[in-house]
């Protein structure tokens, strides 16, 4: 072989390494995003009593959410200030909106809080309708 054609040759291959290379690197970043991808897709388990600290312009409030969940479908009971109600939601990755309906004395109107949650704690905000917005904390019992 020719010197030229040993160089071009060696170039070739040496160009082929390196393409090798960029190819199971570029593989192993695609299975390391699917992999993160498909994790944080995964829905906290958010089942249980949750402890609620709810701040509004008209005080503090400190109810209880009792969550059934269903997948990313979630249902239970809150009770605080506005009494016992059914709670539905939905819980997204770490996303988690729920709502209510409230009827008193003063009205009645939706109440929903969204926010995120780690399994354990939770925040957000919390929209009373006519009543005013806060936001709110939550601790898993």
């Amino acid at each position: 072989m020719h010197v030229q054609h040993r160089a071009a040759f060696g170039a070739t291959i040496a160009r082929f390494r390196l393409e090798g290379r960029v190819s199971v690197f570029r593989r192993i970043i695609a299975v390391v995003a699917l992999s993160l991808a498909s994790w944080s897709a995964i829905a906290a388990d958010v089942a249980g009593t949750w402890n609620l600290t709810v701040k509004t312009s008209a005080g503090t409030g400190t109810p209880t959410l009792v969550l059934q969940q269903d997948g990313d479908k979630l249902t239970g009971m809150y009770t605080g200030r506005f009494g016992a109600s059914p709670v539905k939601g939905t819980l997204q990755g770490n996303a988690i909106e729920f709502s209510f309906t409230v009827s008193g004395p003063m009205g009645s109107g939706d109440v929903t809080y969204n926010g995120t949650v780690d399994g354990v704690s939770m925040r957000g905000t919390v929209s009373l309708g006519q009543m005013g917005d806060g936001t709110f904390t939550g601790a898993k019992q």
